[in-house]
């Protein structure tokens, strides 16, 4: 009995992780592949979250999972786009250089950046968005 009340109130977290971190709410679909849709969103956050939690836990105790998205939220992917002489451009995504304190929290949870990505070239005027 003990082992279904621990079971009840794990459940009862997530939703409550759902519905305070997550911010999601119930959405009204007409469709059930959208609904179907939805809940596998839904739930794949709700693993995200939970792997995030686990590693704080593990890594950087005293920091919550909003802590450590609110500080990696200073990353930002971007692409730049620049145009050579014979009419092509060549695409460049690249990710910012983490400040000191973000590098520092990566290096702690131990998630390694990846490699930036190769460059892309286009013909004229057919730049992908």
């Amino acid at each position: 009995m003990w082992e279904q009340y621990l079971l009840l109130t794990r459940i009862e977290q997530a939703f409550k992780d759902l519905k305070g971190e997550l911010a999601i709410r119930p959405v009204h679909h007409q469709r059930d592949e959208r609904i179907e849709a939805h809940i596998f969103v839904s739930f794949l956050a709700y693993c995200l979250h939970a792997t995030l939690r686990n590693l704080a836990r593990r890594h950087a105790g005293g920091l919550s999972p909003r802590a450590i998205l609110e500080k990696l939220s200073a990353m930002q992917m971007i692409d730049v786009h620049l145009p050579t002489t014979d009419g092509k451009h060549i695409v460049l995504s690249r990710y910012t250089e983490p400040e000191a304190d973000v590098g520092l929290l990566l290096a702690q949870l131990q998630i390694p950046l990846p490699a930036q990505s190769p460059p892309k070239v286009y013909a004229s005027g057919k730049v992908a968005v």
